[in-house]
């Protein structure tokens, strides 16, 4: 049908207008976050971006469903303003008409939604996990940024690099200050590359046509040392086992573990696949506009869903996680509760009842009374 091809088509516009603009602002924190850390010398500046990459695909799952139910009630809005909505109703297509396209784009986005809950994300997070701490226990010069004076990790020392030639992999005109050093001096060299000790895998710094200085100047121990090469050892490789972090864990591991943090986190991959139609459902609901109110209304009321519904299945989560919940019934009681609930709104939007009776009915008699007097 035209009208269902045509909602289908727009709400996935929308969607990745929406994705887009999330994801750039999202792109822009995550890169500034990282780059003071490379400016910092924890990580390469080389490898800012595939980190930031890595954590993009790992909010997706998560960030799916809310550009969904953005792109649905935006969608829903316009059409009730430009008044399309209303032309269909008398053309004899109801609200509940948009159920069957809706499923469609509930199917086709909760299938992306999975495949990134149960497979890119615990995959991305691990591989980023794994780099960003294989680049935190790396060799100290690792993110030296060239031009700047980048203190070592430790903070015993002081590196300065001019320049770094790519093309041989050497850094040029390099200063070096270790607290190490048996006397207080520097090290200064035209050339420096690093190496591996194969035996210790050991990191050491090797400078090449360089000076050493060494004491204080004016005194007799002062002395100044040429060399053709001299190797400054950097802290030895981190040894210890790396594990990876709970949301970074296989599907086997979370559903077959008996540990209440491993539960927590596999409810939550499948949690949020079910809060898709749910969202729907209330987007359905909530996005009538009065031309009297305006949008507004509706739309505060939507997000305010959005946000209580959320929160409460991070809550139930955090109560499996602490132990107080054995299995995941909480978790089904919120989804159960809200998706009663965006029944009953979307019942009484297709009688066009208003949402809140009582209060309505209230303001309505009040109204007669004042006429009446």
């Amino acid at each position: 049908m035209i009208i269902n091809r045509s909602f289908i088509t727009e709400v996935l516009r929308t969607a990745l207008a929406v994705t887009f603009v999330i994801v750039s602002i999202f792109l822009v924190l995550r890169v500034m976050g990282f780059l003071s850390q490379a400016a910092e010398g924890l990580i390469p500046v080389s490898g800012v971006f595939s980190l930031v990459g890595l954590k993009m695909v790992s909010y997706l799952d998560v960030m799916l469903p809310l550009m969904f139910y953005i792109a649905l009630i935006m969608v829903l809005n316009r059409w009730y303003s430009d008044q399309e909505m209303a032309v269909l109703a008398s053309a004899g297509v109801g609200i509940t008409h948009f159920l069957r396209p809706i499923v469609v784009l509930i199917i086709t986005i909760g299938g992306m939604v999975a495949f990134f809950s149960f497979y890119l994300t615990p995959l991305s997070l691990a591989k980023g996990y794994t780099l960003e701490q294989g680049y935190r226990q790396s060799n100290e010069v690792s993110g030296v940024v060239t031009g700047r004076f980048v203190e070592a990790k430790a903070g015993n020392g002081v590196y300065f690099v001019e320049e770094y030639n790519r093309r041989t992999g050497n850094y040029e005109n390099v200063f070096v200050y270790r607290a190490s050093f048996e006397r207080e001096g520097v090290v200064v060299a035209r050339t420096a590359y690093r190496t591996e000790d194969e035996k210790t895998e050991d990191q050491f710094l090797v400078l090449v046509n360089g000076t050493r200085y060494e004491g204080v100047p004016g005194t007799p121990e002062y002395r100044v040392v040429d060399f053709e090469k001299y190797a400054v050892r950097i802290e030895p490789k981190n040894r210890t086992t790396t594990y990876l972090p709970i949301r970074a864990r296989s599907n086997n591991e979370l559903r077959n573990s008996d540990q209440a943090n491993f539960r927590s986190e596999w409810y939550w991959r499948v949690a949020k696949i079910f809060t898709l139609p749910v969202l729907a459902i209330f987007a359905l609901a909530l996005s009538h506009v009065d031309s009297r109110r305006g949008r507004s209304t509706g739309m505060a009321l939507a997000f305010l869903v959005y946000l209580t519904y959320t929160n409460l299945l991070g809550y139930t989560v955090a109560l499996v996680k602490k132990g107080e919940a054995t299995t995941g019934t909480p978790i089904w009681i919120v989804h159960l509760v809200y998706f009663v609930l965006a029944i009953y709104c979307l019942y009484r939007r297709n009688y066009n009842m208003p949402l809140m009776p009582s209060v309505n009915l209230n303001f309505r008699r009040r109204a007669a009374l004042e006429v009446a007097g």
